[in-house]
């Protein structure tokens, strides 16, 4: 499978050792320096970049005719424009927060607790992530996507990264050496707590989950997610 690579910092070096690893070849490497050419021979497009880039590369690939995977984060209130040109262009999407197979566990199991909880207004949910300081979004794609789970399986309506309302979840975001990404829901009580955590050790699962995704979206029209490469629907 030939690849692009849109966006050529940490992590692309990362998903670009995966790809040759698995026996894909990289046509482009999309930095701030080179252009799109070679994108058009590209079987997929795997977006790693950063927000104010985010936009161009994938209304780039799908103006190429090429398939995106989506992990840069930042740029969502753009996302709606970018699914209507996918499906002008009649092309294929996945864009996620986070490509890591047990990233997507937990926000599998983060949606299941948050309807548990709905149950006992006792406990009041929020949530922590600790990223790098190279990070430039806060918070983070993931904790938004895991704001969103609870959201979507309870009463809460928003969140926020200031002190929160009665129905808002309380988002703290920090910002500490090399983490690679270290995501907390809480649920708090005066009685007791409640905690689920995911910890990343490196950038090896983003990446590895990016190939997979770019590998299962080959070929294929439409949007999905990574419920859908991971069977986890």
């Amino acid at each position: 499978m030939k690849i692009a690579l849109l966006g050529y910092g940490k992590m692309g070096k990362v998903i670009e050792r995966i790809a040759l690893e698995r026996g894909h070849e990289i046509v482009l490497k999309k930095d701030e320096f080179n252009t799109y050419d070679g994108l058009s021979t590209a079987d997929v497009a795997i977006d790693f970049s950063v927000p104010s880039a985010a936009v161009s590369n994938i209304s780039a690939s799908f103006n190429a005719n090429v398939p995106v995977v989506s992990g840069t984060t930042g740029w969502l209130e753009h996302y709606d424009e970018m699914i209507a040109l996918c499906n002008e262009k009649k092309g294929g999407f996945i864009s996620s927060s986070n490509f890591s197979l047990g990233v997507n566990i937990f926000f599998g199991l983060n949606e299941y607790l948050a309807k548990i909880m709905n149950q006992f207004d006792s406990y009041k949910v929020s949530m922590e992530e600790i990223h790098h300081i190279h990070k430039l979004d806060a918070p983070s794609g993931t904790a938004i996507s895991l704001a969103q789970g609870v959201i979507q399986n309870s009463n809460y309506a928003n969140w926020t990264l200031e002190e929160a309302k009665a129905n808002e979840i309380h988002i703290e975001a920090k910002r500490i050496g090399e983490v690679p990404g270290t995501h907390t829901v809480t649920y708090d009580s005066p009685i007791d707590s409640i905690e689920i955590k995911h910890t990343a050790h490196n950038r090896e699962g983003f990446a590895l989950g990016a190939v997979i995704a770019a590998e299962w979206l080959a070929g294929k029209q439409g949007i999905y997610s990574m419920k859908d490469v991971l069977n986890l629907q």
